[in-house]
């Protein structure tokens, strides 16, 4: 069998990795094998940043949330308890929204619930 030179290939695929290392510090961004092991973690963090912020988001609405029934002294898990058995079907982040920005409507749903 022949032997198969991979030279503009490898070039090809290192010029592209490196590409995407643009940015990195000391020999992250020009050292192939360096470069290389970056970008895996980085993908890895990618995925599990993209997993926290819906974690996060959740728990910022739910401290807005209960920031806002303070004044009506319900708490929290009492007002979304109130909310299924009412068959009312805001999520978190309408509520939260409603909490923060518009209390007015935000104290009609907590009336129509309590």
């Amino acid at each position: 069998m022949a032997r198969v030179k991979r030279s503009t290939f490898a070039r090809k695929r290192h010029k592209k990795i490196l590409k995407q290392a643009k940015g990195f510090h000391l020999g992250r961004k020009n050292i192939f094998r360096l470069a290389n092991q970056a970008l895996l973690k980085s993908r890895q963090n990618q995925f599990k940043g993209r997993k926290n912020k819906k974690r996060d988001f959740r728990r910022l609405w739910i401290i807005r949330i209960n920031a806002g029934l303070k004044a009506f002294d319900i708490t929290y898990s009492k007002f979304v308890n109130l909310l299924a058995q009412k068959n009312i079907e805001l999520d978190r982040k309408i509520l939260a929204q409603l909490a923060t920005e518009y209390p007015s409507e935000f104290k009609k749903v907590v009336k129509k619930v309590i």
